[in-house]
């Protein structure tokens, strides 16, 4: 499955196995945020101890525009990754830790610039640079351009792959290519262990 080179750190397992399982998530989406730890504490490490080199897992990122965080918090991920692709999912991880201070209420009362001072900050706790995240969210170069921030392109092509698939609400599964809708959020460990049996 094909995978852009700036979303690299998207992706766990081998390039090379024969099947790709997508899985669309928003940080701020609670059905994504289970799915996303259930993804890391048990999914992962069971595909890789019974079906090693069988199954890859790439993280696409599903923006809900009606969240009023949702676009700033994506683009963070972003920027991790730009930085150190390393360090996506760890700050995936803190992201969904730290899910509800970014739920609308949270957040209502406070400007861009407070949200990407608060998401540096998470950045650094993961040891990425917390002043090279707020520059690459920073907006524009001081001139009135309208022309958004350095992780704009990248958010765009993320959305627009979502789009292309007829991705409309997280969380959103694709098998090989296809959307699988009998995947649910409530799903324990051995739903997944069956999902995956069923798959080969």
């Amino acid at each position: 499955m094909a995978l852009a080179p700036q979303f690299a750190g998207h992706r766990l397992g081998s390039a090379l196995a024969p099947n790709t399982i997508e899985i669309y998530l928003d940080y701020v989406c609670p059905f994504s945020a289970k799915i996303y730890k259930k993804l890391r504490e048990q999914f992962w490490q069971l595909t890789e101890e019974k079906y090693p080199d069988k199954f890859q897992v790439i993280f696409r990122q599903q923006v809900q525009p009606w969240h009023a965080s949702s676009t700033l918090v994506h683009e963070a991920a972003l920027a991790v990754e730009r930085i150190n692709s390393q360090k996506f999912f760890p700050f995936s991880d803190a992201l969904f830790a730290h899910q509800a201070e970014y739920f609308d209420e949270a957040v209502e009362e406070k400007t861009r610039r407070q949200l990407i001072d608060q998401l540096s900050t998470l950045a650094s706790s993961v040891g990425v640079s917390g002043e090279e995240v707020k520059g690459l969210l920073s907006n524009g170069t001081g001139e009135p351009k309208n022309a958004g921030n350095k992780l704009s392109n990248d958010l765009k092509l993320a959305i627009r792959l979502g789009r292309q698939n007829g991705i409309h609400v997280s969380p959103t599964v694709l098998f090989n290519g296809i959307r699988d809708d009998s995947v649910s959020s409530s799903w324990e460990i051995k739903q997944w262990d069956d999902y995956l049996k069923s798959k080969l």
